[in-house]
């Protein structure tokens, strides 16, 4: 490999090591990045030349468009949860989004009644999420359970994830020249792997924004729909105990549960076991300790006294 070859190739590698550091030093701030040049130097007699790479990023005065995440998660109580969802599957259709999963289950309450549960997560443009959030909470008629929004401001690493491209974008037009220009197949080689290493980090960098530009752009939305059963009082008789007296019901009512459960069980299967175990060797002592009385009693009782006749 002609040395001209060899000083193009080792800055580029140089200039790749680099990018691939600043991949893991993400700044929590918008940096202020000026005009970057990286210069190949040739040593050798009689020759000299430079190519000059720039990678230019918009001036600390220009304003930047903030590239936030916003999601939000709630749970409601409804009348019909199926029912629910379904129509919440279909608003985030109606405005341009999709539906991330949607699926019903039961849950067992502490009475033992079993109520429809669901649950459903959509993505919507994240300009309509208040909207959205107000039309998902007018399926109720009671407060809204839990809620929570979260936003995650990725401008940083956007930024930086930017202008790391550009630098490989043009690391990659540089290295298709030189390939071009190589004669020596060992030359090809070398340039081609580094080539096929620069798109490689450039798919990888273009999925990481691609990713962050959907995010930001469309929401994620994961409710949670119970069952108003779930959320009622007890009720007995028409009467609705609160506070310590429906504490104080349920508690009654789990310890006759449990006491009922506990004598099923003792009947069922802990005496026939006891039986069956210990029953035989019970047995067996107790008819050793029988014949040891009645020997040791036999032993204590003296011999009945002759009495003589007498004649009248």
């Amino acid at each position: 490999m002609n040395k001209k070859l060899f000083y193009l190739i080792t800055g580029m590698a140089l200039m790749l090591a680099s990018c691939a550091a600043q991949s893991e030093q993400y700044s929590m701030e918008i940096p202020v990045v000026e005009e970057v040049y990286v210069e190949r130097e040739a040593a050798g007699a009689g020759f000299a030349q430079s190519a000059d790479f720039a990678a230019s990023a918009p001036p600390a005065n220009t304003a930047i468009e903030r590239l936030v995440i916003k999601n939000a998660s709630l749970s409601i109580a409804v009348d019909n949860p199926e029912a629910s969802m379904d129509r919440i599957s279909a608003l985030a259709e109606e405005l341009g989004g999709y539906v991330v999963s949607a699926y019903m289950y039961q849950t067992t309450l502490e009475s033992g009644a079993k109520v429809p549960h669901a649950s459903v997560s959509i993505r919507i443009p994240a300009e309509r999420l208040d909207e959205v959030l107000q039309t998902i909470k007018a399926e109720t008629t009671q407060p809204v359970l839990s809620e929570n929004i979260d936003s995650q401001d990725v401008t940083a690493d956007y930024v930086d994830l930017s202008s790391r491209l550009t630098n490989l974008e043009a690391a990659e037009v540089q290295l298709q020249q030189i390939m071009e220009d190589a004669v020596r197949t060992e030359d090809v080689l070398a340039v081609y792997s580094q080539l096929t290493s620069v798109r490689e980090q450039i798919e990888v960098i273009r999925g990481q924004m691609k990713y962050y530009e959907e995010a930001a752009a469309l929401s994620m939305v994961s409710v949670e729909l119970v069952a108003n059963e779930a959320v009622q009082p007890l009720t007995i008789g028409g009467w609705q105990p609160v506070g310590v007296a429906k504490s104080a019901v349920q508690a009654l009512i789990n310890t006759v549960k449990w006491l009922a459960n506990a004598g099923i069980w003792i009947a069922i299967f802990v005496l026939p076991v006891a039986l069956l175990v210990f029953g035989p060797p019970a047995l067996i002592v107790w008819a050793i300790m029988r014949r040891r009385a009645k020997r040791r009693k036999a032993a204590q009782t003296p011999p009945a006294a002759l009495v003589p006749d007498q004649k009248p």
